[in-house]
């Protein structure tokens, strides 16, 4: 598989700026693996391709306000930074983006807020995610992550161009979102609503919760043809006993065992057995899911559409065949179906 085989032309007009009125009443294309059939539909109507005893896989993570603004000392230069990853909560510690990243050096401070009341300064220059950061602040550390938030805003991705607003601190979350750290949504979770959440377990469908904080590396482009020397960024992931046992038993029953989102597939498969049982974890993956991969836990998977050339794009041909997979995004264009964070979904069975 090369890269050049996920290529395709996208209108501009398909890339979503918004989310639907209402969670649930998004488009939903169904692909079936096995007859190749291609149908349309509401996201909603989910309902009637699950039943008693099959699994739902969700990523519970959380979006954390990650992207601030500031300004660098003498120049008064704007500078944005989007927090990665906190290093040391006792030390103010953090992996950081800057942008613009050429007029940052090591010992350069950044001030915060109004009052200029947060200030970080740079104290490494060289790592492959950016820099780090040491926020000086003296109060307590609970005191510390509220400036943060206050200071943050929705880390909506780049490619949406208009201000974030209030209605994207809530849209821009997934209804089951329970431990923070994702600076990205788990987009496929983003078209449940509660509602929906409900009828589907009184109909007997039963829910497993992960964790895998999505990092920036989701939207980090493939530079390489040849697909086996692209190197995907590791980003941490949790999976309980509890969902273990939920999945597993799914399995063992022959129901249905649902992957909600990419990232809950690359979970899946960073921790199963050789009898295709998944185990406990807690840690870091950097799997790359690209065509051929034999798939050993879930047997359908729900996701969003996906830009040209991209791992998400590459890791859904590899679950629902390329063939049919590039073809239902040819026909996803051509029905104007929205793209990518905000865009409608896809269930492959």
């Amino acid at each position: 598989m090369k890269l050049s085989m996920f290529k395709f032309n996208l209108p501009k007009e398909l890339l979503a700026e918004y989310p639907s009125k209402n969670r649930d009443e998004s488009r939903l294309m169904v692909l079936d693996r096995a007859t190749g059939k291609i149908s349309h539909k509401k996201f909603k109507d989910i309902i009637n391709y699950f039943d008693d005893g099959d699994v739902m896989v969700l990523n519970d993570t959380k979006v954390f306000p990650a992207r601030m603004y500031g300004n660098k000392e003498k120049t008064g230069a704007k500078i944005e930074v989007f927090l990665l990853r906190e290093l040391n909560a006792e030390s103010r510690l953090w992996d950081v983006l800057v942008d613009p990243a050429r007029k940052i050096r090591i010992g350069n401070k950044l001030y915060f807020g109004e009052n200029d009341n947060v200030v970080a300064e740079v104290i490494d220059n060289t790592t492959s995610r950016g820099r780090t950061l040491r926020f000086l602040f003296d109060g307590p550390y609970e005191e510390f992550r509220k400036a943060l938030y206050d200071l943050g805003e929705t880390p909506l991705p780049k490619y949406i161009k208009r201000a974030v607003e209030d209605s994207d601190i809530e849209r821009y979350q997934t209804v089951f979102a329970q431990h923070e750290g994702a600076v990205a949504a788990p987009t496929a979770g983003l078209h449940f609503s509660r509602e929906l959440l409900k009828r589907l377990e009184i109909k007997g469908v039963n829910y497993a919760t992960i964790t895998l904080h999505i990092g920036l590396g989701t939207f980090r482009m493939v530079e390489v043809e040849d697909l086996t020397k692209h190197k995907m960024d590791s980003e941490e992931a949790i999976i309980t006993e509890d969902a273990c046992k939920i999945i597993n038993g799914g399995k063992d029953k022959k129901k249905k065992v649902c992957a909600v989102g990419t990232t809950v597939m690359r979970a899946l498969e960073s921790s199963v057995s050789t009898t295709g049982h998944v185990n406990p974890y807690r840690g870091w993956t950097n799997k790359f899911i690209f065509p051929p991969y034999d798939f050993s836990v879930a047997n359908c998977m729900i996701t969003n559409f996906h830009m040209p050339e991209s791992t998400l794009l590459m890791q859904v041909a590899a679950f629902g065949g390329y063939d049919l997979v590039m073809k239902a995004y040819k026909e996803a264009i051509k029905e104007k179906y929205r793209f990518y964070s905000y865009g409608d979904a896809m269930l492959i069975i």
